[in-house]
């Protein structure tokens, strides 16, 4: 059998009991009447907004220092590295400086093994045909050379003329066929146009009989239409008298108020026959109008106070943000000059540390007694 009664754990009874307590305090807090706050605890939440901004303004403040300080040190860093980087400059300029004046290629015990110009300043393997230096080891004569090149040359150059002659005269050959062939291309060229102008010459007249014809029907559709337009304008004439008797002998000018009443409702008009407002109605709507002008003004009036009392203030902070930067230029000019004098220090502790290593470390220089304990063994 499994044993269910074991004991609880400490930690989990006193959650629990915490738990419970703070549930009662909390029932005792809301269901009592004399301590229960019904809404919102206004100068509870007036203390933290306050609070809250007291510690944005302190969190701003400690901000813009840091920045501030941040700004400062990494313009000194900047310049730190700057010098650096110089410093290695000029070291570099000095090794290499060193090397072009003192370490040549030339000087090296070794150079006639990889000089570029050895060959040339070499002696050449042969230099004559009676040079005693070829024997037959030396594979630079053999039996079987030629000895008649000048003849062979002589003859070559003969050979050489003839085939020039005859090319030369294939091509004048092929010039006199070209140019019999351009002239039979030219003329019939020729030919082509003359029967190009005369089916051109046939195609103008064409198109001439074609607009001639075009023309006329043109002019037939133009009095057809000429003669419609007379008929629309005579009926449309026609139509406008009769509109005008009409107008005239009707109640729509004879400016009668009483017609564009509707029979529905006396406030109600018709407005196909309204023929406008009566004074009373036209005066109520000019003294609204001068109402509304009225208010208008004096909401300009407000704007432009508005805007001085802007200006005003844009002119205080423009002389409080000028305060602040002239301010600002005396800070640098004050951390320049310390920089500076942080970087004289520099310069003299560089320059003690340089005659140091110059006149106490680097005065023990190897003798030649030094290299002879060198490759002594055949380890």
């Amino acid at each position: 059998m499994y044993k269910l009664d074991l004991p609880l754990d400490p930690k989990e009874v006193s959650a629990i009991e915490r738990r419970r307590n703070k549930e009662q305090q909390r029932q005792s807090r809301i269901f009592n009447a004399k301590v229960r706050t019904i809404g919102v605890d206004l100068p509870a939440l007036e203390k933290q907004v306050e609070e809250r901004k007291t510690n944005e303004s302190t969190e701003k403040a400690r901000d813009e220092a840091f920045d501030a300080d941040r700004v400062q040190y990494d313009k000194i860093a900047q310049m730190l590295e700057q010098k650096e980087q110089e410093v290695a400059r000029n070291l570099d300029q000095a090794v290499q400086e060193f090397r072009e004046k003192y370490q040549q290629p030339e000087t090296r015990r070794e150079f006639d093994i990889y000089d570029p110009e050895g060959l040339k300043k070499d002696r050449p393997a042969r230099v004559c045909d009676d040079d005693p230096r070829c024997g037959p080891a030396s594979l630079q004569k053999f039996a079987g050379e030629d000895l008649s090149e000048k003849e062979r040359k002589k003859l070559q150059v003969e050979m050489t003329k003839k085939y020039l002659s005859e090319q030369k005269a294939e091509r004048q050959r092929e010039q006199a066929q070209k140019k019999y062939a351009d002239n039979l291309d030219d003329k019939k060229r020729v030919e082509l146009d003359e029967r190009a102008q005369y089916l051109s010459l046939m195609e103008e007249e064409c198109r001439k009989a074609i607009d001639m014809a075009t023309t006329n029907f043109n002019q037939a559709l133009a009095l057809e239409a000429e003669e419609r337009k007379k008929l629309q304008k005579q009926q449309e004439q026609n139509n406008n008298f009769a509109e005008i008797y009409n107008n005239l002998t009707g109640d729509i000018l004879t400016e009668d108020s009483a017609v564009a009443i509707s029979c529905l409702s006396p406030q109600r008009v018709l407005p196909d026959r309204w023929k406008g407002m009566t004074p009373e109605q036209l005066r109520v709507i000019w003294d609204t109008q001068e109402k509304q002008r009225q208010e208008k003004q004096r909401l300009i009036e407000e704007e432009k106070q508005r805007d001085s009392e802007w200006d005003k203030q844009r002119m205080l902070a423009a002389r409080a943000a000028m305060t602040m930067e002239q301010q600002e230029e005396e800070l640098n000019k004050n951390m320049r000059k310390r920089l500076d004098s942080y970087n004289q220090q520099l310069s003299r502790e560089q320059q003690a540390h340089l005659r140091y290593l110059e006149k106490d470390v680097y005065t023990n220089n190897p003798t030649a007694h030094y290299h002879t304990q060198f490759n002594t063994t055949s380890r």
